[in-house]
């Protein structure tokens, strides 16, 4: 393994400006790739000026919607010249509740936050990738497929793995590989921007602890992840290091594989 396994590498990571896409994208500069964060929040050029002596840049874009995804696209190219790795970090329950106590409009704010980020990506970045001849996508995915509290984000990430497999099985004989890693529970830095602006109530507080206790529990190691014990899977899967693993989600969870 090279300390700069991405020199000459162009990386788009989505959600860069909090999170695991954060450590993401900094460590992929760190090692040498070119990387244009992505994300909705404001802040994500001030992040991506944290990769001292890296060729990196920042760029707003709302990736629910398929505008936001192409445009952020076409700026690593016009930037860049090309799309080598695209990392989907965008995604996250906003809510922890029964399934019976989600509202509609509640339902469809799960689905568009934690699927069609992914999905409009996906798409987005596969007319560079065809026409340069290649390329990997790395789909940030969630052992939640099995879980309680968020059965509509569980359904979105189950919709995540799907899409990583039948891109893999369309899109392996254009030499583009797709791939997903599938985080559990992890610790990470307080949200600059939380998913849920309006806050929770106590009863959600309540369902979210008993959420974080099943994930807990349901660990081999009966505890959290780190940062960098999901980032670095997920740069393994992005590098020439995995160029066999397509379609393949791959779980970071202590043993609780969704």
């Amino acid at each position: 393994m090279s300390a700069q396994r991405f020199e000459g590498k162009v990386m788009v990571v989505t959600g860069a400006a909090q999170g695991i896409g954060r450590g993401v994208a900094l460590r992929a500069a760190a090692e040498g790739a070119k990387v244009l964060f992505v994300d909705r929040a404001e802040f994500v050029a001030e992040v991506a000026a944290e990769a001292i002596d890296a060729d990196t840049a920042g760029f707003v874009a709302d990736l629910e919607t398929y505008e936001g995804a192409a445009s952020a696209m076409a700026f690593a190219v016009e930037k860049f010249g090309r799309i080598d790795v695209l990392v989907n970090g965008v995604g996250g329950a906003i809510r922890m509740r029964p399934f019976a106590e989600f509202e509609p409009a509640q339902i469809d704010a799960e689905i568009r936050r934690s699927l069609m980020p992914t999905l409009y990506a996906c798409h987005a970045v596969l007319t560079p990738m065809l026409a340069q001849g290649g390329g990997t996508i790395v789909n940030v995915s969630s052992n939640a497929t099995r879980g309680i509290r968020r059965v509509p984000y569980s359904a979105a990430k189950g919709g995540v793995n799907a899409m990583t497999q039948s891109l893999a099985m369309e899109y392996g004989a254009h030499n583009i590989r797709v791939v997903a890693a599938a985080p559990g529970g992890t610790e990470a830095p307080v949200r600059r921007v939380p998913r849920n602006a309006a806050g929770d109530t106590e009863q959600e507080q309540g369902w979210t602890s008993e959420a974080v206790r099943q994930v807990t529990e349901a660990t081999y190691f009966k505890r959290y992840g780190t940062m960098d014990e999901q980032v670095a899977p997920i740069l393994f899967l992005a590098s020439d290091e995995a160029s066999y693993i397509t379609g393949a989600i791959f779980p970071v969870a202590g043993g609780d594989n969704g």
